[in-house]
């Protein structure tokens, strides 16, 4: 048995099934495409589920895939023992109503014993403990000795069973595993020790799952038509046993990363067993972090975002915890890519993007940790000297909000010193906070592409796009579905006039919204009516749903129908897309190949493009990126488009998406030599249809990512006769002609800076002369003078200038104001430095006395405001202030 690599055996699996007829497809992103009930990609079938639901016809009936997943169940045991991991990557096999069990177990015993070479005599197939066809098959076709075989049944009480797959009702079907034995050095020593013991001599590492019921979620269980297979095999579990080592932090990939942890934090591996669960528990979640990010998730504090911040702040924290000094992520990141890229070449393409965001992320998380940890030592200390164990969820919510730490790393730092948090209390802050960010949001649903309803069509029923060349075409209807009363959509044979809903036709010239782009306007009509199209969605089955409302007449199912695209709509459309890929090749050109399109959006009025950068573009960037922009208009370049595969595409040099899912075949359209780029939306003829570009703003969306919104072709030309108008109406309103506006508005504020002065003196005297001669009204607070006095019509920069004079006048000595202005009271308070050495405080004072006019305030020792809405509360303020500062001199 020799020992392979990780990459080696990545490699000589997808291979091995390649020659049985199977289909090698890419790792899917770990983002989940159309899939809901999953926040990431965490087994191998995941990405899948369509071709075993039959929601969609997969590329071939025999599929074999590598697929990175992350899995954060158990995080919190992560570094602590050596087999948990967050992010690993899981082999599979899979039918779809193809092979089943003979071929499956057949295949499994092949690759384990003839291509790896592994000892039969230490392998160990378990079985479900009714599953005779697999026990037959285990012990006549491939010769396994029936004492060798392990049954598992299904638990007397709960019903349950390892050995048999399912969740709840649907398809399902029993399982059969292989466990390598790994010798007696692993084992526990006991003399019943055996398959299915819990310690690690016997290691699983195949799975069969013989999809081959449907049940009920009751107990009864129907032959299925089409049975699967759906075969999973975790590749480091595969390293462990073929490399002979402990564990998989010992696998040739992950030992390079845990040797670079250990070379930058100087500590050593299996010395210290604390030191031990901060090196596996970073050379775990570096990996996650880097495969994450390379697909395009950002950090966040929601969804997918949150649980990669979580994850590269536990691994930062537990860097310093190793004395790692500074940022080191990317360091270790380099080390994850290398030794990954054979099997995932994007991590090499976007390894610079990756490095920034995870520096940008641990930069953040730096600038706080000490505070917040600093903090929650405090509020430790302070738990300790109350005899409380729970941390409130106001003061985890706190260090969360204003410190960053997510409530697992506070739960965990509490954990060490035997604390815990209050989790409903935290929630309830977290509740509280999301409804006030919903109260400023309003949401609309309308005809989505989400609706369930365009399931209950046959799947044989799909569309066609015909958009590329044509904008017109004649179609037959195959599918309606109208608004209800209830305002659901339902299935139905007729559209009456004034009905909402949507058409569905086999072949159609309107583009659906995807990438972007969003979906073709326009009318469909027929003998009896027109139906107006607002919107084209696609919606599940691939098949695209025309959405709109009945402008007359009545639409039938089956009827003729002309397909009409709203041709001006269209061609600003793809004048907006097209110089979106010119704007993402210009960014590259300006800010550097880190930036990405993170997001995008093109209709006929503008494109909306979001890019992953981290800072705020300067004047000279952004004309230098629309110089480009509008210089390759003016160059007249032909936009090709060709069909090729992915593999063809990448050579060429054409950019992919983050997390997109690509078929076998993929559209490159290019522009020259300048851009190139994955896309299946509509473009322009040449460069210069798109006629002008113009910037109209740029700013900040989310952490590390920018937004761009500019217009193209003639609505540049609307745009500059908007702001030509706006310019008549500004000049006639400064009594200016647009030539001289700028020096005219130079001209007004200098005069306007002159009045202010001279209206803020004016102020100050009435100010002064409402005060009179206040010095028969200081007083003496313990030895310090004291000064308070209530006016009116003063504003609070009256009130600060009077105090500074006041001040001047009393020497040392402490002054409250207070005036009634505009229906509001305003406070000022300040203290001399011989009040203060005599233990005044301006905003303490102010604090103590604001609450009886109505208000709230404080500030610095030597000067404090505040306001309120009490006037009639100010003489027992001022009376009150005597009081506070009497309190404050010693």
């Amino acid at each position: 048995m020799k020992p392979y690599k990780v990459n080696e055996l990545r490699r000589k699996y997808l291979e091995f099934f390649e020659s049985k007829g199977h289909l090698a497809m890419k790792s899917f992103s770990l983002v989940p495409h159309n899939d809901k009930s999953l926040l990431l990609i965490n087994a191998g079938m995941a990405p899948l589920k369509p071709y075993f639901t039959g929601q969609e016809i997969p590329p071939r009936r025999r599929v074999t895939t590598c697929q990175k997943c992350v899995r954060t169940g158990d995080i919190e045991n992560v570094g602590k023992t050596a087999r948990h991991l967050t992010f690993f990557e899981m082999l599979g096999n899979f039918s779809f109503g193809d092979y089943f069990k003979h071929e499956a177990i057949a295949w499994s015993w092949e690759f384990l014993t003839k291509v790896l070479e592994m000892d039969p005599d230490r392998l160990y197939p378990s079985i479900y403990g009714e599953d005779e066809e697999a026990f037959e098959i285990w012990t006549k076709e491939i010769g396994v000795a029936p004492e060798r075989i392990t049954r598992f049944y299904r638990d007397p009480e709960t019903g349950e069973c390892d050995n048999f797959w399912e969740h709840g009702a649907g398809p399902c079907g029993p399982c059969s595993e292989i466990y390598f034995d790994r010798g007696e050095k692993y084992g526990c020593g006991k003399p019943d020790c055996k398959v299915g013991c819990e310690c690690d001599r016997y290691m699983e590492i195949w799975n069969n799952v013989f999809t081959q019921f449907n049940g009920d979620g009751k107990g009864g269980y129907e032959e299925l038509e089409n049975k699967n297979i759906d075969t999973g095999m975790g590749l480091e579990r595969l390293a462990v046993v073929m490399q002979d080592v402990d564990s998989v932090f010992d696998i040739d990939t992950m030992k390079a990363i845990r040797d670079r942890v250990c070379e930058l934090s100087g500590k050593k591996y299996e010395v210290d067993a604390l030191d031990d669960v901060s090196i596996r528990l970073i050379t775990d979640h570096i990996r996650s972090s880097t495969f994450m990010v390379s697909d395009g998730i950002m950090p966040s504090n929601e969804g997918r975002g949150y649980v990669l911040r979580r994850l590269i702040r536990r691994a930062a924290r537990h860097g310093r915890m190793l004395g790692i000094d500074g940022t080191f992520l990317a360091k270790l990141s380099e080390t994850v890519i290398n030794e990954s890229k054979d099997g995932y070449p994007e991590l090499e393409e976007k390894k610079e993007f990756i490095f920034r965001v995870l520096t940008e992320e641990e930069d953040k998380f730096n600038k706080t940790i000490d505070q917040g940890l600093s903090i929650l030592s405090e509020m430790t200390e302070q738990m300790k000297a109350e005899g409380l164990k729970v941390l409130s969820g106001e003061n985890a919510f706190k260090l969360y909000d204003t410190y960053g730490f997510p409530a697992d790393l506070t739960a965990e730092i509490l954990l060490e010193s035997g604390f815990t948090y209050d989790e409903e209390g935290f929630s309830a802050c977290m509740e509280e906070q999301r409804n006030k960010a919903r109260a400023g949001r309003k949401t609309t649903n309308y005809m989505g592409a989400d609706a369930t309803v365009y399931e209950d069509l046959d799947l044989s029923l799909t569309t066609d796009f015909v958009g590329y060349d044509n904008l017109t075409y004649t179609s037959t209807v195959s599918a309606l579905a109208g608004v209800g009363e209830d305002e659901n959509l339902e299935l139905t044979e007729a559209l009456t006039e004034g009905t909402k809903g949507s058409v569905i036709v086999p072949v159609t010239p309107f583009y659906a919204t995807m990438g972007g782009q969003q979906g073709d306007k326009g009318i469909i009509k027929s003998a009896s009516g027109t139906f107006v199209v607002e919107d084209t969605v696609k919606v599940v089955g691939n098949r695209y749903a025309h959405v709109g409302y009945m402008s007359d007449g009545m639409l039938r199912n089956g009827e003729q129908v002309e397909l009409i695209v709203d041709r001006t709509n269209r061609i600003n459309t793809c004048r907006n897309h097209s110089a979106t890929h010119l704007l993402q090749k210009a960014l590259r050109d300006v800010l550097g190949t880190h930036v990405e399109q993170a997001g995008s959006f093109q209709d006929g009025n503008r494109t909306r493009f979001d890019f992953s950068h981290f800072a705020a573009m300067t004047e000279e960037e952004l004309d230098k990126v629309e110089t480009i922009v509008n210089e390759k208009i003016q160059e007249a370049i032909d936009v090709a488009t060709d069909i090729m595969t992915v593999d063809e595409a990448k050579k060429t040099g054409a950019m992919a998406l983050f997390g997109e899912k690509y078929g076998e075949k993929v559209r490159v359209v290019s522009m020259g030599e300048f851009s190139k780029e994955f896309c299946g939306g509509t473009h322009v003829k040449n460069t210069a249809d798109i006629i002008s570009f113009k910037i109209i703003s740029e700013s900040g969306v989310a952490a590390g990512v920018r937004r761009i919104e500019a217009i193209t072709g003639t609505n540049v030309f609307a745009y500059y006769k908007d702001m030509e108008k706006l310019l008549d109406e500004a000049s006639k309103a400064a009594k200016a002609t647009p030539a001289n506006l700028c020096q005219k508005i130079h001209s007004l504020q200098d005069q306007i800076k002159v009045l202010n002065n001279e209206n803020e003196s004016l102020k100050s005297k009435a100010a002064q002369s409402a005060l009179g001669d206040v010095t028969d009204k200081v007083i003496d607070v313990n030895g310090v003078k004291f000064l308070a006095v209530s006016l009116k019509g003063v504003d609070m920069n009256g009130l600060r200038d009077l105090g500074d004079n006041l001040k001047d006048k009393l020497g040392d000595g402490v002054i409250l104001l207070a005036s009634e202005f505009d229906g509001k009271v305003n406070l000022v308070s300040m203290a001399t430095d011989g009040a203060m050495k005599a233990g005044a405080h301006a905003g303490n004072l102010i604090k103590g006395v604001a609450s009886l006019v109505g208000g709230g305030g404080g500030g610095r020792p030597n000067m404090a405001q505040a306001g309120g809405k009490n006037a009639a509360g100010i003489d027992a303020c001022l009376k009150e202030a005597e009081k506070v500062l009497a309190s404050q001199i010693k």
